[in-house]
């Protein structure tokens, strides 16, 4: 979807969102909690991708997107919905290129968002392209100082920190389920330096995506798999978070970044076995906060379903 679209659509949650920014995310979670309130289990998810170093709001006389974002607010959303559904049903993601962008990664070198999103409570991400612009060794010592697990599925690292550091999966107890979580990157020849890739080797996301969600589902016995992909959303030149979901068979959740798209809500599509699988992306620069809800209707695999109290929600 295009910028300006996209701001014509929120107009109006993002004036809500300006005069008080918890205002729209309170009512959304109130009736959220409405309509949770007589199932067994609900899944909160807030999201972000492509932030890009935008620690502060955006400049106040910027064309497009004036005084929006920043790191305070979203940590303000972030505690607000801890405090509204409860930090043991709810899981925060960042979908990649956290990095690069405004003079705090030039300055600090990655170590100003890390510290940040520590503080938030950063449950997981992925890794995006720009993660790798200091060169591996560096982004494995901002790994390293994080409290929250850099998770890629697909990338094979043949340099031993990275290895040690990078994790392919993680499974999270949430909501009295088990979450399995995997991470898929872009394609990386012709888009990373080699020097700053030390020899790692990029697989094929959708085999690799479809693996790792079987053995999520069937050895671990997960109720519900997200995949973190950096892939872009719609791409002509390689897999795209849609591909994926039309190719994969056992993930329930994509949650994107790469091409800053702007998506008011989630998108419903049909995987491999004709199931739905969700697809959701919240444009770039800590600009949105992508809220998915889950409730989970019962004890059997794939019995889920997702409320129209999700959307993306704008900073301002």
């Amino acid at each position: 979807m295009e910028r300006r679209e996209f701001l014509k659509n929120i107009a109006l949650g993002s004036l809500a969102l300006a005069l008080n920014p918890l205002s729209a995310l309170a009512n959304k979670a109130g009736n959220s909690a409405k309509v949770i309130a007589d199932n067994s289990a609900h899944l909160t998810i807030l999201h972000c991708n492509d932030v890009h170093s935008h620690i502060d709001p955006f400049p106040i006389n910027d064309p497009k997107f004036p005084d929006m974002g920043g790191y305070a607010r979203r940590a303000s959303l972030i505690r607000h919905t801890q405090e509204s559904v409860g930090k043991e049903n709810m899981l925060v993601f960042e979908c990649g290129d956290m990095f690069q962008g405004t003079p705090y990664f030039n300055l600090y070198k990655g170590k100003v968002e890390i510290e940040l999103m520590n503080k938030m409570g950063v449950d997981a991400v992925t890794i995006g392209n720009h993660e790798f612009d200091n060169g591996l060794n560096a982004l494995v010592d901002r790994m390293r100082e994080a409290n929250f697990p850099f998770i890629c599925s697909n990338y094979t690292f043949t340099n031993e920190r990275a290895l040690q550091t990078v994790k392919s999966y993680q499974i999270f107890e949430r909501a009295g389920k088990r979450i399995g979580v995997l991470g898929l990157g872009v394609k990386i020849d012709g888009l990373i330096s080699p020097r700053n890739t030390d020899g790692t080797i990029y697989n094929d996301p959708i085999a690799v995506g479809n693996e790792t969600a079987a053995y999520l589902k069937n050895v671990e016995k997960c109720d519900f798999v997200i995949a973190l992909t950096h892939l872009g959303h719609i791409m002509t030149t390689h897999v795209d978070d849609v591909h994926l979901a039309g190719a994969s068979t056992d993930i329930d959740l994509i949650l994107g970044g790469h091409t800053h798209t702007f998506l008011t809500k989630p998108e419903y599509y049909a995987n491999a076995n004709g199931k739905e699988i969700i697809v959701n992306q919240a444009g770039y620069g800590g600009l949105c906060v992508g809220r998915i809800e889950i409730i989970f209707d019962g004890d059997n695999l794939n019995a889920w379903r997702m409320p129209d109290t999700s959307i993306n929600v704008a900073i301002g």
